[in-house]
């Protein structure tokens, strides 16, 4: 009987430890602060990580192995009190490319509007039905919006779960004593514009856009590179649509697409024959004019990357 037990617990255990899904590196900088206690700004660090990786977000089982590589770098701008911190926040993910050793970017977003409050050897501790505080939140959120994209990434729309709930965090903080979880919080580059822009159907095709760019496009080049960028130039006419029928200058998901994928689509593109490059030169004028600068190297023949 003992021994039954103990393998029943040990399978739990694996289970457990095998369920975290991600692999996230949190960096906190303070190097603004002075004249205070630095060590809670190491203890900070070490919580976030704690937090970040040893929660299960989703009842699906990783192994170690396929954890989702992401990062999260907190640049403490002023301290406003002993416990409130004002920062900014740089999230980061990627996931490898099928059969390759490249890894293609994901997630890159600079989050300004970050003000939270931490007591050093206080445990982080995230309610998901209701608001409790603004560190818990943020990093819930960023986990989930990490995890949703990487699934959509995978499967058309299989990040809908993970995405409902960082809508469900920014509902809970609507409330919330900081910014950035509100429509009328500053700009239209918030954290409620960035789930609203990902689950409203009226941009459904960004997502589909997401899907088809990394499953039908960058998975495929390892086996025809051809193939691959028919899939990435698919996808890139997906957006150019959304932009079409929608157009809106606002239109945040399109600015979290091309702050991850600028660089990439240019050097997919800049060895294809000379119609498909210009053609993906076109698109791309249209659809993201903060980036026209890289997207000029494509109207230039046999030019290195």
């Amino acid at each position: 009987m003992r021994k039954i037990l103990f393998i029943i617990l040990a399978l739990s255990l694996l289970t457990k430890a095998g369920a975290q899904e991600l692999r996230c590196s949190i960096s906190v900088n303070y190097s603004k602060i002075q004249g205070t206690n630095q060590s809670v700004f190491t203890t900070l660090q070490k919580d976030l990580n704690d937090f970040a990786n040893n929660t299960a977000w989703t009842n699906n089982v990783f192994a170690v192995d396929e954890r989702i590589e992401c990062s999260m770098f907190i640049n403490i701008t002023e301290q406003l009190s002993a416990s409130e911190f004002r920062a900014t926040l740089q999230v980061q993910s990627s996931r490898p490319v099928y059969g390759s050793t490249f890894i293609t970017p994901i997630f890159n977003y600079m989050d300004s509007e970050i003000t939270f409050t931490y007591i050093e050897y206080d445990q982080i501790q995230f309610n998901e039905q209701a608001y409790t505080s603004s560190l818990p939140s943020l990093i819930a959120f960023y986990c989930y919006m990490i995890l949703g994209l990487d699934y959509d990434s995978f499967s058309l729309l299989g990040g809908t779960d993970c995405l409902k709930k960082a809508e469900h965090i920014v509902l809970n903080a609507q409330n919330a004593p900081v910014k950035g979880w509100r429509p009328y919080d500053g700009s239209r580059t918030n954290r409620y514009w960035m789930i609203e822009n990902m689950l409203n159907y009226k941009y459904g095709q960004m997502r589909n856009a997401y899907y088809k760019y990394h499953r039908l496009g960058l998975d495929l080049m390892s086996t025809s590179i051809s193939d691959g960028r028919a899939g990435v130039m698919e996808a890139l006419l997906d957006i150019q649509k959304v932009h079409r029928d929608r157009p809106d200058t606002y239109l945040f998901f399109l600015k979290l697409f091309f702050d991850a994928k600028a660089d990439e689509i240019v050097n997919i593109f800049l060895e294809a024959p000379e119609t498909e490059r210009l053609r993906a030169y076109q698109i791309l004028l249209e659809v993201d004019k903060m980036n026209q600068r890289k997207y000029t190297k494509l109207k230039e023949t046999n030019t290195p990357f």
